[in-house]
């Protein structure tokens, strides 16, 4: 057990946020954590770190759990370069290994007395070393930098990287801390595509135990084998992944409905009898026993019912034009840099379409060239109404209420019709008054999109429409879409978003758009059968070189002498590295050995002939390499 919550209980201002929650952590666990915005499943997370005391019940950590956590506000502040701060990390190894060098020279000079001292602290250095990795220390560094996204950035100063950086580069850092416990709130948010396959694979590999809040389904059926859900102030668990969740959640509900019912039944059935029976001298006493049963009847709660969904409908007033639009050679620059050179492609009524690529590739400005339409480049069939999602929700106005920012778009609106529409989207009646600024990222989330569905547009241009939705709305938003009759362009970093909807692919990458007529699964199928196709053909490059130089060898009898020469003595250098390390071996063997270390003269040899060995192998190691 690394953590465990024992009926815990907590509130805001005798507001009640958590009530008799119960869950158990244990070592090398993958859980996740799910429930609707605002239900208090990051309160939860600081209950578990401590930086929240529980009105009642208890959180019980084991002890000197090393605890790593990672919150969606906040990143990584250090005026060091990025690769000097993920060194820090490893900051006792590298002073770990220096003290191994000092003492190893100091062992050559040492006297019988301080000998022994010496080699048993060179056997420690050497066992803590081992056991923190230490000599791979650098390796795991660009492993996970370049898994999150950092290959090339290593010498970039910290505090000059973007928010977003940051936040990665403290995920990065965590991760190479290797803690017992990950407590992870929405760690995939704002990571592209390549970047969440490659964090998923790490942290199935990961030793540690992970629990993680996330509205990424993908993730949570990738990663997770457990999920536990915050609903109406309980927590529930589902052995499985999301799916799996999905399945066995609404089997509980089902048979909690049917037990509730049940009873119910049982419990009208017994007070029957007991009215129609009590005063008959015939049958009061079995009248009496059902009146101790109903005594000591255990009455079930009645189910709560799930809570609703936000709903939403995309419909439109008329068809736009079969051949909806037409790219041609479209340049886009963001400021003095270019993001795409040529961009041709063409969307179709009716069509379905996902643009995706890495974070930087410019998806969200070709979203916006779009939906303004002006450049010549961008043809846009006749009969179009657009309709235009923006992931910062910047056309909404901070000091307009909530009904107010619906109701002056569309003054044709009733006001019951508008706060029915905002109502449908769970923004009630509580909600219409309050002004856009005071939002949350969820509910802005929501009032955009009901303003986009008062637009009636038969093309949607989407940029990120699942950022700050939770589960329930981003499943509602995306059956909406799948039931939209209209043409449809998205961006999105959702998978399980994008595979839902997306019949066909728009890839941005190196200044180009290239289009794919396939869905999500199909479309990544075939990113893998490139990239496995490259990886034959380079092998096959280089097979190819190797065989046009082995036959250069044999044009000339000199050349051919000289290859055979070159060969002879690579082996003679492998032979004479492998005597000197099995050489090498046994003398620091020799010097680790406190029983072996008496003899103070032998040792000071052993020192000496260790340097000499040390020299050799550098020079025999560096032929080597001319030879190969």
């Amino acid at each position: 057990m690394l953590i465990q919550l024992e009926n815990v209980t907590f509130g805001y201002d005798d507001k009640p946020v958590l009530e008799e929650v119960s869950l158990t952590l244990s070592e090398g666990e993958r859980a996740g954590f799910i429930g609707a915005n605002g239900e208090g499943k990051t309160t939860l997370l600081r209950l578990m770190t401590g930086a929240l005391t529980p009105d009642a019940g208890k959180v019980v950590k084991k002890s000197g759990l090393r605890l790593g956590v990672f919150e969606q506000s906040g990143g990584l502040e250090s005026e060091r370069t990025v690769f000097a701060e993920m060194q820090s990390v490893f900051a006792d190894v590298y002073a770990a290994m220096q003290k191994l060098r000092e003492t190893e020279e100091a062992m050559a000079g040492a006297d019988d007395n301080a000998l022994r001292a010496l080699s048993q602290q060179h056997e420690k250095l050497e066992k803590r070393i081992a056991a923190a990795d230490g000599y791979n220390a650098e390796v795991r560094i660009r492993t996970v930098l370049n898994g999150m996204g950092f290959e090339g950035c290593y010498g970039r100063v910290v505090s000059t990287m973007s928010g977003g950086e940051k936040t990665r580069l403290k995920l990065c850092r965590l991760l190479l801390e290797e803690p017992e416990l990950l407590l992870l709130d929405e760690p995939t948010n704002h990571l592209d595509t390549g970047t969440l396959f490659w964090l998923e694979d790490y942290l199935k590999n990961y030793r540690g135990a992970v629990f993680a809040v996330s509205h990424d389904r993908w993730f949570l059926d990738s990663l997770m084998g457990k999920i536990y859900e915050l609903e109406q102030k309980r927590v529930h668990m589902y052995r499985g992944n999301y799916s799996k969740y999905k399945i066995l959640k609404a089997e509980r509900v089902l048979a909690g409905e049917r037990a509730y019912d049940k009873q119910q039944k049982e419990i009208a059935e017994l007070k029957d009898y007991v009215a129609r029976n009590i005063v008959r001298a015939t049958t009061a006493s079995s009248a009496q026993s059902r009146v101790k049963k109903l005594e000591t009847m255990s009455v079930l709660e009645r189910p709560l019912p799930p809570q609703k969904p936000p709903a939403f409908r995309f419909e439109t007033d008329s068809e736009s034009e079969e051949r909806t639009l037409e790219v041609a050679h479209l340049r886009l620059c963001a400021g003095e840099r270019e993001l795409f050179k040529d961009i041709n492609f063409t969307l179709r009524r009716g069509e379905k379409a996902a643009l995706l690529g890495e974070n930087g590739a410019g998806k969200s400005t070709l979203a916006r060239a779009l939906a303004d339409g002006r450049d010549p480049a961008v043809q846009w069939g006749r009969f179009v109404k657009r309709g235009y999602y923006d992931q910062e929700n910047a056309a909404l106005d901070p000091e307009d209420t909530v009904l107010g920012a619906l109701w002056n778009r569309h003054r044709s609106m009733s006001q019951t019709q508008a706060r029915a529409l905002l109502a449908q989207a769970k923004l009630g009646e509580e909600d219409v008054g309050k002004k856009v600024r005071q939002l949350s990222g969820g509910e802005r989330a929501k009032l955009a999109l009901v303003l986009l569905e008062a637009e009636r547009a038969n093309v949607l241009i989407l940029d990120e429409p699942t950022n700050h939705l939770d589960l329930q709305a981003r499943e509602a938003l995306e059956g909406a879409l799948k039931a939209y009759k209209g043409t449809l362009l998205f961006v999105s970093h959702d998978r399980y978003f994008t595979a839902a909807l997306a019949g066909k692919v728009l890839e941005a990458a190196d200044g180009q758009i290239t289009p794919y007529p396939c869905g999500y699964a199909e479309y990544t199928e075939q990113k893998k059968r490139a990239a496995q196709e490259q990886a034959a053909a380079r092998n096959a490059q280089k097979t190819a070189e190797r065989a046009k130089t082995a036959g250069a060898a044999y044009r000339s009898r000199a050349e051919r002498a000289e290859e055979a020469k070159r060969k002879q003595r690579a082996k003679e250098v492998e032979r004479a590295i492998a005597v000197l390390e099995e050489e090498e071996t046994a003398l620091n063997a020799a010097l680790a050995d406190p029983a072996a270390c008496a003899d103070y003269k032998k040792v000071n040899e052993a020192c000496a002939r260790l340097d000499r060995l040390r020299a050799e192998l550098d020079a025999l190691y560096a032929e080597y390499e001319t030879l190969i």
